[in-house]
C-alpha cells in the first residue's frame, strides 16, 4: 500500500514541476514590459509556493496517519 502512495507522490510532484517550468517558459515567452513580466513571476511563484505547502502538508498528514496506524496495530 505504500508503495502507490510513493507513486502517487511522485507523480504529483513530476506533475507540478512540469507545471511550474511551463508557466516559467509561457511567461518569459510572452512579450510584455519588465514590471510586468516581474510581478507575473512574482504571482506564479507565490501561487507555486501556497501549492508545495498545501501538497507537503497533505504528505506529511498522509505519513503521520500511516504511522500512528502502524503504531496502534503493534
Amino acid at each position: 500500500m505504500s508503495d502507490s502512495r510513493d507513486t502517487t507522490g511522485s507523480t504529483l510532484l513530476f506533475f507540478l514541476l512540469g507545471a511550474a517550468v511551463g508557466a516559467v517558459v509561457v511567461a518569459l515567452t510572452t512579450p510584455k514590459t519588465g514590471r510586468d513580466l516581474r510581478s507575473d513571476l512574482k504571482d506564479m511563484s507565490n501561487k507555486v509556493r501556497d501549492k508545495a505547502r498545501r501538497v507537503g502538508n497533505e504528505i506529511y498528514s498522509a505519513a503521520a496517519d500511516g504511522m500512528s496506524d502502524e503504531a496502534s496495530r503493534g
